[in-house]
């Protein structure tokens, strides 16, 4: 019962990021520039973005971790995957890109991003550095979620036909 609820949570936690980080890269980014053109954008800088960055970076984590037991727990072996190893080398590629991509939410954007939404003190040049380290990563991120995902759903069905033939 728990590898069913470590699943369930792994997949919706996954939901909650990837659709949070396309909500960034293809609504939000092209929205507040057209809101800063009309003077608007300080309601989605103030109350929208740190709300969706706060779920962000923690559906990030939970989706890190939930998988991580899950491939702990469920007899593909946590090393067997970060190792590449036999059936798990598959899901191991989707994970090692989850774990680049949980290191660019936490590394990289979230404390850029605080710099830009004014959460952390910084200088216009400081911020402006900051607006392009975190739209680099999150960009980055948009472009490995396909791989990602790609490989997640191909190493668990390896991984279930090498156990269940």
């Amino acid at each position: 019962m728990e590898l069913v609820l470590a699943r369930w949570l792994h997949i919706l936690a996954g939901i909650t990021w990837i659709g949070l980080l396309y909500y960034f890269n293809f609504v939000q980014a092209p929205a507040l520039a057209k809101a800063k053109a009309d003077g608007t954008a300080a309601g989605i800088t103030k109350h929208i973005a740190p709300l969706a960055l706060l779920w962000f970076r923690w559906a990030a984590l939970a989706t890190w971790l939930t998988g991580a037991f899950y491939l702990g727990r469920g007899g593909i072996g946590l090393l067997n995957a970060f190792l590449l190893q036999g059936p798990a080398a598959y899901i191991g590629i989707g994970a090692w890109l989850g774990t680049i991509m949980l290191f660019n939410v936490w590394v990289l954007i979230w404390p850029n991003q605080k710099k830009v939404l004014g959460l952390v003190e910084a200088s216009d040049e400081e911020k402006a550095k900051a607006a392009r380290v975190a739209l680099l990563a999150s960009r980055t991120n948009t472009m490995l979620s396909i791989p990602m995902l790609f490989f997640m759903i191909t190493g668990t069905a390896a991984h279930q036909f090498a156990i269940y033939g």
